[in-house]
């Protein structure tokens, strides 16, 4: 029975991460505390931006992040967590402030922005960390 069940998780498991690498194609995923290992499996290069709708620093960085998630798409796939929506996810990040942007490479936290950044710097920071950049590899 534990072995049916296994196969019937990794199934599962298998059909989300599937989902997810469909969806993303220059869009912004959300993301939450049940997606996240998911979608980290599923895209090599993530880029997570935690957020909340009272925050206003962070509705000035959400944009660009759409923007950036155009530009390098198929390359780096970039998300957001709503804080307040996943407390739990936030405090495994130690997450203290808002907007905070967490950049994955194979599954390891790489770099870590702080603050509302404008557009320059946040795709500075991205090329660094994926060694990357908007035309391509």
């Amino acid at each position: 029975m534990d072995d049916e069940l296994a196969k019937i998780r990794q199934k599962k498991l298998n059909e989300m991460q599937e989902r997810i690498k469909t969806q993303s194609g220059g869009k912004v995923l959300h993301l939450d505390q049940a997606s996240f290992l998911p979608l980290l499996n599923a895209h090599p290069a993530l880029v997570v931006d935690f957020w909340a709708e009272w925050c206003g620093p962070c509705r000035m960085v959400g944009p660009v992040v759409e923007e950036l998630a155009m530009e390098y798409a198929g390359r780096v796939t970039f998300a957001k967590c709503n804080t307040d929506d996943n407390p739990n996810l936030s405090g495994q990040f130690a997450i203290s402030a808002i907007p905070t942007l967490l950049f994955f490479l194979h599954w390891k936290l790489i770099d870590r922005v702080t603050g509302a950044y404008p557009k320059d710097a946040l795709k500075k920071r991205v090329e660094t960390a994926f060694g990357t950049s908007t035309r391509g590899n």
